[in-house]
């Protein structure tokens, strides 16, 4: 006999596209703030009426000693040495496996069926493999083939050494050091040649001087019609709150304790970024069912000390990417402006100078417009301790981009 009390997986996506009315169906949703302490985590929950005064006061706080000027350089110098040592450190062991995917991209399960016939996935900023080796595992496609790149070496030796990448059970996979934001695609990779290329938590461990090169290199390896599946950090995250003193390099842009950088975006940014155009504005709430959410995609947060300032990418879902050998000129990153005081300060979004020209011409990358939003929204979820009685606001942005 089955157990009727076990949590039921969770079927459908939580993110809230920005053309949607209504939230999916099938998220939990808060409806008596009584309950908020009976689940772990729930869906699409909005600020409460104090968290813009706790956003003002983390920034004013951040704001008032940033990284100085004179100690930039040496974290925008190769980044991927910090991400090296990230790795050496925590081996495969500090993310779990990315099986969320297969729930907020059906296109990968559509990939791993049988009759799928040739596939092929590139995940860039692989880390220790916890997206592509979940993936093989469920694959049924021989011909499916997983390429797996992260600019870190340590992190490529650590997938070239798992037992599915030295035996894959159906399919096939590689993996090789590359930087999204080099001048050429991965050895063997050919222009025009990827079926679908997945960038999770990655491009928010760019600088924004590298934006550009890397939607160049991702729309030049995609088939027409392919697609890029995202997700990433969004702006005013939990992560992002935390911060204290000595760690903001500019605008949204921060170092953390292990030296690797992270960036909280706006949802028009990423728009701009892929499409060349910002994203819808009108972006409703309603309350519709609950069902059981057995996973959320992240690393699980209850411990995590509200008050410390990270050591590490402190339990959230980051993972390794590419960005350039050179230096960044410190000269180069935009000066500081005083932190808001209330939501009106912060309203409308901060995009980022390098997204506002018009038209839209980031640095090495063509023209756009280059990708269509097949979707893009936003994750809002509230993760509880209820041991500890803590409630966590977090904010995901998720976006799937289909080449023109």
């Amino acid at each position: 006999m089955s157990d009727t009390s076990a949590p039921k997986p969770k079927v459908t996506s939580s993110v809230h596209d920005v053309k949607s009315e209504k939230p999916p169906w099938g998220s939990r949703f808060l409806i008596d703030e009584a309950d908020v302490f009976s689940h772990n985590a729930w869906d699409h929950v909005p600020p409460p009426e104090d968290q813009t005064e706790k956003i003002a006061a983390s920034l004013a706080r951040q704001h008032s000693a940033p990284v100085p000027d004179e100690d930039k350089y040496k974290y925008n110098d190769r980044p991927a040495r910090h991400w090296d040592n990230f790795y050496k450190s925590n081996e495969s062991n500090f993310f779990k496996n990315r099986k969320w995917l297969h729930t907020e991209f059906p296109e990968l399960v559509e990939a791993t069926k049988p009759e799928a016939g040739p596939v092929t996935i590139v995940e860039i900023g692989c880390g220790a493999g916890n997206a592509v080796f979940p993936l093989l595992t469920s694959n049924q496609n021989p011909q499916l083939s997983l390429r797996a790149h992260d600019y870190s070496s340590h992190a490529v030796k650590l997938v070239q050494h798992n037992p599915l990448y030295l035996d894959p059970p159906v399919g096939s996979i590689t993996a090789s050091k590359w930087d999204l934001t080099s001048e050429d695609l991965p050895e063997g990779t050919e222009p025009g040649s990827v079926d679908i290329a997945i960038l999770v938590f990655v491009l928010s461990a760019l600088h924004p001087e590298e934006w550009g090169r890397a939607v160049a290199n991702i729309h030049k390896m995609l088939k027409p019609g392919g697609l890029l599946l995202l997700r990433d950090y969004g702006r005013y995250d939990l992560a992002q709150l935390r911060f204290r003193s000595n760690r903001l390099l500019e605008e949204n842009l921060y170092i953390r304790g292990d030296k690797t950088r992270v960036y909280f975006f706006e949802i028009d940014e990423l728009a701009l970024m892929f499409t060349g155009s910002r994203a819808s504005s009108e972006n409703t709430m309603e309350t519709t069912k609950v069902e059981e959410d057995s996973e959320a995609p992240s690393k699980d947060v209850s411990t995590i000390d509200l008050t410390a300032t990270p050591s590490s990418p402190a339990g959230d879902d980051v993972n390794t990417l590419g960005s350039p050998d050179g230096p960044t000129d410190a000269a180069s990153v935009p000066t500081l402006t005083s932190a808001p005081t209330t939501w009106a300060d912060m309203s409308p979004p901060v995009i980022h100078p390098s997204l506002l020209s018009s038209p839209l011409q980031l640095p090495h990358c063509p023209p756009h417009p280059l990708f269509s939003a097949e979707q893009l929204g936003v994750d809002r979820r509230l993760l509880v301790n209820r041991k500890r009685q803590l409630k966590m606001y977090r904010i995901w942005m998720q976006g799937k981009f289909k080449k023109l």
